[in-house]
């Protein structure tokens, strides 16, 4: 929930737009997001522990570019998938932030996606 306060950072969404890798058309979600110490913002592709990641994944994957909104502020960004030490330390600081997130590790197989995004 928005606005829902843990350590010292709130739990906040943010509206991703994103095109579809298919249809061309432009979707939008709400996803939570969390303050990345390497600039930018972090979003988890985690699908509540699902055995897919989530279909804005998919179009993230397909076109890096997108456009979000926060707290009624619009920005275009481009994201970035993190892999290895870089999506550990990222992990730890969303963990740090909303450790239910580890939950959804243990019902799914798949090592779920942290993505950066960055204003463009």
């Amino acid at each position: 929930m928005a606005g829902r306060v843990r350590g010292n950072n709130a739990n906040r969404l943010l509206l991703l737009t994103t095109v579809g890798r298919r249809s061309g058309v432009e979707r939008t979600n709400p996803v939570a997001w969390f303050t990345d110490p390497d600039g930018g913002r972090l979003i988890v592709a985690s699908a509540n522990g699902a055995a897919d990641n989530p279909a804005w994944y998919y179009n993230l994957a397909a076109h890096p570019d997108a456009h979000i909104e926060v707290g009624g502020e619009t920005s275009d960004v481009t994201a970035e998938q993190l892999h290895g030490e870089e999506r550990d330390r990222a992990w730890q600081v969303i963990l740090a932030e909303a450790p239910r997130f580890d939950q959804y590790t243990k019902k799914t197989d798949r090592e779920i996606p942290v993505i950066r995004l960055r204003s463009r």
